[in-house]
């Protein structure tokens, strides 16, 4: 049975961490109290995201890529301060992962691992390769390549965002400190395009998912290699 230990008094309250979400707006409802506690300490590395945010609206395209852009930095400094790091976009297109092995796939993953390595990473927080979307799981095998090929010592964390809550959790576990109700709401908020009809007929984040829970709960993936 898992018994999940706090982060901040566990061996990674130390260690800088970085976020890995597969679209604008992931990265609030799975991990939005993981970015507010290590951005305090910090220890916040960043947040990278795999997908542009071009295919979330019928008439999307360019145009929403740099609005969902600018709504994930909106919401990043509601969540990690006004010094919150820019958000890198790996600028996949939604629902289009590459495959393994192709040239696309092969470039992002050094990409990623240079990342990993100008930004002194010591922990990941990606989605679960059990997650049914098909960008959610390409984001975890992804973050899996990269750390083989990064030449530094990171650890993969999973965090859940549309999991089966039957799925039971990982032998370790980690929670982070509780994140308050209304700064979550608004980094959420932020994210304008999935959360209003401000933008036309697309995507519409369900109310029920607006009821975030006040703690992340982080799933021990891999355990980094001493290099």
């Amino acid at each position: 049975m898992s018994i999940a230990r706090p982060l901040h008094a566990s061996r990674f309250a130390g260690a800088r961490w970085l976020v890995l979400a597969p679209h604008a707006d992931d990265e609030t409802l799975g991990a939005g109290a993981l970015i507010a506690e290590t951005a305090a300490a910090g220890r916040f590395a960043g947040t990278i995201y795999l997908t542009d945010g071009a295919g979330s609206h019928d008439d999307g395209g360019t145009w929403l890529a740099r609005l969902r852009h600018r709504e994930a930095a909106l919401a990043g400094r509601r969540l990690a301060g006004a010094d919150a790091p820019r958000p890198v976009f790996l600028d996949w297109p939604d629902a289009h992962p590459h495959q393994p092995g192709s040239a696309d796939w092969r470039r992002t993953v050094r990409r990623l691992a240079a990342l990993f390595r100008a930004r002194c990473v010591d922990a990941v927080a990606v989605t679960g390769a059990e997650e049914p979307h098909c960008d959610h799981a390409a984001c975890h095998a992804l973050a899996r390549a990269a750390l083989c090929v990064s030449r530094r010592p990171v650890t993969l964390f999973d965090y859940r965002v549309w999991t089966d809550p039957a799925l039971p959790p990982a032998r370790t576990t980690l929670t982070t400190r509780a994140i308050p109700p209304g700064q979550r709401r608004h980094a959420l908020l932020a994210h304008r395009s999935q959360t209003s009809a401000a933008y036309g007929p697309g995507f519409r984040l369900a109310r029920a998912a607006w009821r975030m829970p006040s703690r992340d709960v982080l799933h021990l993936s891999r355990i980094a290699d001493a290099r």
